[in-house]
């Protein structure tokens, strides 16, 4: 197993000491899945379109006709690349580790399905909203349920800037739980509809995350700044680490003009991840901030979808999710990308600027 090949050579070898800090283990995770996405990307851009895994795109949307044939289900370029990292450089020993590749995978083989049936079918549509959902409530309570079994973790609740108010959910942690990660999935999805503008903010989120698991599994630090601790979640934080590397070299060909995109088996596995690591660090409602693009995004369509409803046909935007409402008022993709982009790492900020506002 790689396992065998680094993280134990803490102990065996006195020169790779620095093996054991979860810091120096998490910036190279990054260095790896970066690296490796930039050699292989071009190789498996060329496999997707021999296996002829083409986007369909909507003749209802923008016109975005000439990216139509542009490969998908490029999360598995960002998957092979996060979980070779991941295995690489992080203590497999650790339960949270694998608990969270668990969620990834989980939520990756939804996607992978979706995907699959577009391609097959030649069309934009895969699984049926129901049977979407349930794969990914399937998930989300094994996940949830597994993680408060755990003695060490606790069902309270920590809230934004109070210090001593952490209310207790007992059992509707898990319900609570499964919004979150759900919530979080199809706020990455519905945000991947143009070149980059998905992978940038969840970069963005892997970043701040990092931040959030290192703190609440460093006792010190977490006793100091009033947050959460708990034992042996912060070697998550490679797992973040990879998730930065491997969604950077995925940025590097999903930039405009993108070479491949996302696809579901990508966006799901992202979004479901991060919402289960703000789960894991006692950070869920801080995700509201973390990754607000996602939020805005979602509630764009529900506003839409519900008013459209309501009003007999009405629109609240011109087209949802909110991108799109830029796109048709004629802002060029590229400005409507950075512009997001640049609105996520100033959410990621202010997210960060809790710890001390307590």
């Amino acid at each position: 197993m790689i396992y065998h090949l680094l993280y134990p050579l803490s102990d065996q070898v006195s020169m790779l000491n620095v093996f054991r800090y979860i810091t120096f283990r998490s910036i190279y995770a990054m260095l790896t899945a970066l690296i490796l996405s930039i050699i292989i990307g071009p190789i498996f851009i060329r496999w997707l379109r021999k296996l002829k895994f083409g986007q369909y795109i909507k003749e209802c949307g923008p016109d975005h006709q000439a990216k139509s044939g542009t490969p998908t289900m490029g999360g598995l370029l960002f998957g092979f690349c996060m979980l070779f990292s991941v295995f690489l450089w992080s203590d497999l020993s650790n339960k949270y580790i694998w608990l969270t590749v668990m969620v990834f995978l989980g939520f990756g083989a939804v996607g992978f399905v979706d995907d699959y049936i577009k391609v097959v079918r030649r069309h934009n549509d895969g699984l049926s909203p129901r049977i979407k959902l349930l794969g990914q409530l399937i998930v989300s309570v094994g996940a949830v349920s597994l993680l408060v079994s755990f003695p060490e973790y606790s069902t309270k609740l920590m809230v934004p800037f109070f210090k001593n108010f952490n209310p207790d959910l007992t059992w509707l942690y898990v319900p609570f739980g499964l919004f979150v990660m759900i919530g979080a999935s199809n706020g990455v999805n519905l945000t991947d509809g143009l070149d980059g503008l998905a992978i940038g903010p969840a970069v963005v989120s892997a970043g701040c995350f990092a931040l959030f698991v290192y703190v609440a599994g460093h006792v010190n630090l977490a006793n100091y700044l009033q947050v959460s601790y708990i034992a042996g979640v912060g070697e998550v934080t490679v797992i973040c680490g990879a998730m930065v590397g491997a969604g950077l070299g995925f940025l590097w060909f999903n930039a405009f003009p993108a070479q491949v995109f996302m696809g579901d088996v990508g966006s799901l596995s992202i979004g479901g991840t991060l919402g289960f690591i703000a789960i894991l660090c006692k950070q869920e409602l801080l995700l509201v901030i973390v990754g607000g693009l996602f939020v805005v995004e979602t509630l764009s369509v529900i506003l839409q979808v519900g008013y459209f409803k309501v009003s007999g046909g009405k629109r609240i935007f011109r087209m949802a999710p909110l991108h799109h409402h830029f796109e048709k008022k004629g802002i060029h993709e590229s400005k409507i990308i950075i512009r997001f982009w640049i609105l996520s790492l100033l959410l990621a900020v202010m997210a960060l600027g809790t710890l001390k506002l307590r």
